[in-house]
Order: C-alpha cells, then sequence, then structure tokens
C-alpha cells in the first residue's frame, strides 16, 4: 500500500515513524520545505511544493499512492482543503490528523484574533510584543502599535525585519516553560502573540504567558477543509488499519 503523508508536524514524525515499520506500507513523506534543513523523517521524504493543484493531481495520481494522510500544521489550511479536494474528486482516501486546539486555562487572559489581521488590533498598552507566529505571518499581521516586536524563527533570516521597530530572534524548539520565562523577562515582553497550533510543541510559550501573568493575543484557526478528521497518531494508524 503506498501511502502519501503530508508532514511538518511532531504528529507527522510520530506517524512516519511507525508507517515506515509496516512492511506493508510503502511511505513517502512530503514536507513543504519552509525550513530550510529539515530533520530527516523516516520513509522516502520529498521537499517542496506541488507546483499547484493541476500538478499536485499529476503526482497524486502518477505516483500510485493508494491514500494520503494530511499531517500539516493546523494553519496550513490552504494546502488541507486542495489536498481534500483532489482527493475528492479522484475517490482517493484522505484523512486530515488535526491535534486539539489549546482551550485557555485558569489564570489564561486570551485576547482571540478570528485572522492575523486583526492582531494589532487587541494588543492593547503594550511595549515589547513577542511574536510567537513564526516569519510566516509578519506580513498578514502587519505592523504593530508598540515600541518594539521579536519574532523568532528557526533559520537565519535572509533579509532585515519589515518594520522599523522589529527584530528577529533565532532558535530552534523545543523550548521549556522556564526558558520562556527566562525569555519573556529578559527582554521585557509584555504581550504574546501566537496561533493556536495545539499540541506540546508550541505551548511552552502560552504556559509561561500565564506564569507572568501576560496576556495573550491568540490568533483562531482556519477552517479546516470536509472530511475525516482524526486526532491522534493512534487515531490514524487506525484509519490505515481500515483501508
Amino acid at each position: 500500500m503506498r501511502i502519501l503523508l503530508l508532514g511538518g508536524t511532531a504528529e507527522a514524525r510520530a506517524l512516519a515513524a511507525r508507517l515506515d515499520r509496516d512492511g506493508r506500507v510503502d511511505l513517502t513523506v512530503s514536507l513543504a520545505g519552509a525550513t530550510r534543513t529539515p530533520a530527516a523523517l523516516d520513509g522516502t521524504m520529498r521537499v517542496g511544493g506541488f507546483g499547484g493543484e493541476a500538478a499536485q493531481a499529476a503526482y497524486l495520481r502518477d505516483g500510485g499512492f493508494d491514500a494520503v494522510i494530511d499531517a500539516t500544521h493546523p494553519f496550513a489550511a490552504r494546502i488541507s482543503r486542495r489536498t481534500q479536494a483532489i482527493c475528492a474528486r479522484s475517490g482517493l482516501p484522505y484523512v486530515l490528523l488535526l491535534r486539539p486546539a489549546w482551550e485557555p486555562e485558569a489564570g489564561d487572559d486570551w485576547r482571540v484574533a478570528a485572522v492575523e489581521a486583526d492582531v494589532a488590533g487587541k494588543i492593547g498598552a503594550a511595549s515589547c510584543v513577542f511574536l510567537g507566529t513564526g516569519p510566516g505571518s509578519v506580513e498578514a499581521i502587519g505592523p504593530l502599535p508598540v515600541d518594539r516586536v521579536i519574532c523568532r524563527r528557526i533559520d537565519p533570516p535572509t533579509r532585515d525585519y519589515p518594520h522599523e521597530n522589529g527584530d528577529w530572534l533565532v532558535g530552534r524548539p523545543p523550548f521549556s516553560v522556564e526558558d520562556e520565562v527566562a525569555f519573556f523577562r529578559a527582554e521585557g515582553v509584555d504581550v504574546v502573540v501566537t496561533k493556536n497550533a495545539g499540541g506540546q510543541g508550541g505551548r511552552a510559550k502560552v504556559e509561561a504567558a500565564r506564569v507572568l501573568g501576560l496576556p495573550v493575543v491568540m490568533v483562531a484557526r482556519p477552517e479546516m477543509p470536509p472530511g475525516e478528521v482524526v486526532e491522534s497518531v493512534a487515531a490514524a494508524l487506525d484509519w490505515v488499519e481500515r483501508l
């Protein structure tokens, strides 16, 4: 059975390791290429976009795939919608592995932004904002009305920050709650901006904001495509068993 796994999450990594050990599965893992030096994954890796909807449909058809598992980031809605539509037209089994969103807990001060463009209106009175959304969101969020913006990224930047009050910070996760608390204190961060990605990987910054009593501007998830959705690696493996 040939399976295409669209990756980019911790769940995709864990799923690839499990599927690659299954002698019945010929696994290809596709990464968008947002990170210049992605860590190696189990299975056959391909990195980079498909070149549009028609090219992706041809890749799935010519590759002889029997199923597609979409374990991309919860905010990669465009590729998820496109892949689901292609699979629906061709009758190719498709499932979206979508980890549960974070929910506010006691002590959290969340200000929910429906889309990235709404972030500036949710900042309030602030001096230093930590933009924990990744560099791909900087343009959509736009300039923020504060003294300083710090945006963390994995790869070293190839260009200056697009707004005069912003700085890039290079760092590769994971980060502990203690790491984030110390960082926020050292830099004088007074508002944290992040996407509701869910999972454990980025949760430390949300918990650190709670520890310090900082408000969090939480960008809500985009609408996902129709079709079958599972919330865990175990459920995705069960889906494969039913094929």
